[in-house]
């Protein structure tokens, strides 16, 4: 491909990245193609920055996650001052960030494979459909997700240009207090700096050169000197030290600027409510968290193309560590650490899953244009590899199997119901590595002569591309604007700066003026919310059922209740959150002599 068609391919993903992401910011996020965004928790998170724009103050009561997303919230400030308060001004930033993000990306690659693998997983995550939802959700995760790939970016770079890890290590910060779960990515990116500086060190003791550094390409295992990968040059070790540099300043500044000032918020938010709060660290719970991984969300399930590309191109990196580069080895421990964190901490909301998807179109998009052999020669393969392979393709093939039998098992998983999810998953991933254990030097070998082919290769592409389309086009033929429109009604309703209790109230202020007061359990507003008289107002679900939004059997907005026996249903929005009918009901405390309804 020319330079003029490789121009006009770019500018083509990169406009359907914009239509995807840029049509009907209104519309509600998809509720029968779902991938796990709850609407209402827009409002919550944007809470702070409201606040900012419409009443010149950060702080208007005791729901405040400017302490735990910073960077997402000042960029939502940013948003709001520039084209006013409102659902799409809210939705700007992660669309923008989801952008950014597919560019990042096709600059990694086209660094480390050439022009081909930038074209292929650009347009993979251009049109990825889990994705571009999510980069269409108010919410923290694409904002995130886009830091990741830009420090992912920035440190291939690195290879031609050893400052550009300074930017690697800033944007690795900025990531993390978008949201701290980019904490196991700061430690990924630690390692490969460890790993670099261990190289150089090891090198300069025997007094090895390191090699110069090289134009755009991968030569061939056998031709790198001495046993050096090939993005070992002499610009690495001081790449290594500007990537320092960037994750010991930028947390400086962050922490001298906001943390430490702020120091009781922080820790409450970032700590009590985030960590200590929410998982248990029983030993049974880390297994059934392990064992949730690739059951509990669908967004793996909805990519089985780029997940099976992305998980073999894992392996395949890994059977040749030796020679990986530092860009390659991230992404590996983008997605391994990554996933040992959910194990951790919380691998059982869907939300959680979106920062993989860069990481694993990358991986599958350097397999699937690799211009040699897959896996290196024998020769230049250690026991030890071959060891580390068959023990890590264990969890790698449960992930696997277990993203593409969840279709198939859906009823029983939503009902709570894994046994049976777990037992073929974790039956099918020993037997595909037996199987490895029994053939796999002759796979390994046949592997190490040639590339998949391409046919196959563009065969695969297209079908992922038009999957991604079918579903994007279903939702936007079907897509409504009830959440939106429910904001609206509520605005009409009730007069500017008026008070109103309840989680649902934060989701549906961004279309007017009310103060919404946040409750959740044991955080939040939650100390004072049965003394709260000065709120006559309470908005909750009543469809499903009353207080969906609350944790189930928490009794949360029912304790309100029945603090105010005569409460009274005024008002009652349709809104779309579940595949079954759903409903917001403005309650009123204090009822006056209005009949109940009368103002749905």
């Amino acid at each position: 491909m020319n330079a003029r068609s490789s121009a006009v391919a770019v500018l083509l993903i990169l406009a359907v990245a914009a239509l995807v992401r840029g049509a009907w910011l209104t519309a509600d996020p998809p509720v029968r193609r779902a991938v796990g965004i709850v609407w209402h928790d827009e409002g919550a998170w944007v809470h702070n920055a409201r606040n900012q724009a419409l009443w010149g103050t950060w702080r208007t009561d005791a729901w405040n996650p400017v302490f735990v997303a910073p960077v997402f919230t000042a960029l939502e400030y940013a948003s709001f001052e520039a084209f006013g308060v409102g659902t799409w001004q809210a939705r700007v930033v992660p669309a923008v960030s989801g952008f950014v993000a597919v560019i990042a990306l096709m600059i990694g690659l086209h660094v480390l494979a050439g022009q081909r693998a930038a074209l292929v997983g650009g347009l993979l995550l251009a049109t990825n459909y889990g994705f571009v939802m999510w980069n269409r959700a108010a919410l923290m995760e694409s904002t995130m997700a886009a830091g990741l790939a830009i420090a992912w970016m920035a440190w291939t770079l690195a290879e031609r240009r050893a400052a550009w890890a300074l930017v690697a290590g800033l944007a690795a910060v900025a990531a993390f207090f978008t949201k701290a779960a980019a904490a196991f990515f700061v430690a990924a990116l630690a390692i490969d700096i460890a790993i670099v500086l261990w190289t150089w060190w090891r090198r300069d003791a025997r007094g090895v050169p390191l090699p110069e550094a090289e134009a755009p390409g991968l030569r061939p295992p056998q031709m790198e000197p001495r046993g050096f990968s090939p993005g070992e040059t002499r610009d690495l070790p001081r790449a290594a030290l500007w990537a320092m540099a960037g994750l010991i300043v930028g947390a400086a500044i962050v922490a001298a600027g906001f943390v430490l000032p702020h120091w009781t918020d922080y820790q409450f938010y970032n700590w009590q409510m985030s960590v200590t709060r929410k998982p248990s660290y029983a030993p049974g719970a880390f297994l059934d968290r392990a064992t949730w991984l690739p059951l509990v969300q669908g967004l793996f399930s909805r990519m089985p193309v780029e997940l099976i590309g992305g998980l073999a191109g894992l392996i395949v990196l890994v059977a040749g560590w030796r020679t990986a580069r530092p860009g390659e080895r991230l992404l590996v421990t983008w997605v391994l650490i990554g996933l040992a964190e959910l194990v951790v901490h919380d691998s059982g909301n869907e939300r959680r899953y979106v920062m993989f998807i860069p990481a694993i179109i990358a991986l599958a998009s350097l397999l699937f244009t690799r211009s040699g052999g897959l896996i290196a020669a024998a020769r230049h393969r250690s026991r030890l590899t071959s060891l580390a392979v068959l023990a890590l393709l264990v969890p790698v093939a449960y992930v696997a199997i277990g993203s593409l039998l969840r279709p198939l098992l859906l009823d029983q998983i939503e009902g709570g119901v894994f046994r049976t999810a777990v037992r073929l998953s974790a039956a099918g991933a020993l037997l595909l590595t037996t199987l490895a254990a029994w053939r796999g030097s002759r796979l390994l070998d046949r592997a190490s002569r040639r590339p998949i082919p391409v046919g196959i290769v563009s065969v695969a592409v297209a079908g992922a591309v038009a999957w991604n389309v079918v579903q994007w086009t279903d939702w936007a033929r079907t897509r409504s604007t009830l959440n939106h429109d429910a904001s609206v009604a509520l605005g009409r309703l009730l007069p500017a700066g008026t008070l109103v209790q309840g989680k649902l109230a934060n989701g549906l202020a961004l279309e007017n003026r009310i103060r919404p007061i946040f409750v959740g359990n044991a955080f939040g507003n939650w100390a004072d919310r049965l003394h709260r008289d000065d709120a006559r107002y309470i908005l909750t679900y009543d469809l499903p059922r009353l207080g969906y939004e609350s944790s189930d059997g928490s009794g949360l907005i029912e304790g309100i209740l029945d603090r105010y026996p005569g409460w009274r249903v005024v008002a009652t929005f349709p809104v779309d959150e579940t595949r079954l009918e759903d409903r917001a009901a403005l309650v009123d405390k204090f009822p006056d002599s209005s009949p109940a309804h009368a103002r749905d």
